[in-house]
């Protein structure tokens, strides 16, 4: 089995903030493949694994807020027996610019607390995970006040093909093409 876990924060004040990147990913998943609604396991909402690109996937949002997302991580991968290899994270990260998506196989966290808590937890950096870039503040904004706010009008009129890239960098990932990495980004996202 194959777990797919978006990164994000319960509450309706975290509702479109550039910090559910994930969140938003993770929805338009299994809203395209037509699952229902989720249980509430592991810590989060879990959807049961569903037949995907010749893989059994299931899917997993948090509900530990972000910096403990490693504690339901590993409940749902214990449970089911997943290797830390066979996780697909997806968050947000305000190194890259707005619209530019990475993936990398293994690697460092890049300080992302959500993913520094899953690495821990999981005791690897071999775990493969996406980055959306949701672009950096200027030195007038707190980088917590950035990631925390929600994505402006203009970029939320971009968002779909967000999770048109996000979706074809899952299917890669599932059908073996997705190699150490690669970068992608939404027309017009400059660079």
């Amino acid at each position: 089995m194959k777990l797919v876990v978006g990164l994000g924060n319960p509450g309706p004040e975290y509702v479109w903030s550039r910090h559910n990147s994930g969140w938003l990913v993770i929805d338009s998943f299994v809203k395209r493949i037509g699952q229902g609604e989720p249980r509430m396991k592991f810590g989060g909402a879990f959807w049961l694994a569903a037949p995907l690109e010749g893989e059994s996937v299931a899917f997993l949002k948090p509900f530990t807020y972000m910096n403990l997302s490693g504690k339901s991580v590993m409940e749902a991968v214990r449970y089911h027996d997943v290797a830390p290899g066979d996780v697909f994270v997806v968050f947000d990260d305000a190194a890259l610019p707005f619209g530019r998506l990475r993936y990398r196989a293994t690697g460092s966290a890049g300080g992302q607390k959500g993913m520094i808590s899953i690495l821990g937890a999981l005791g690897t950096l071999d775990v493969p995970r996406m980055r959306v870039g949701v672009g950096s503040p200027d030195s007038r904004i707190d980088m917590r006040d950035w990631v925390l706010g929600k994505f402006p009008k203009e970029q939320r009129a971009k968002w779909p093909e967000i999770e048109e890239l996000a979706w074809d960098g899952l299917l890669r990932w599932l059908g073996g093409s997705a190699g150490d990495g690669f970068t992608v980004r939404v027309s017009g996202s400059g660079e």
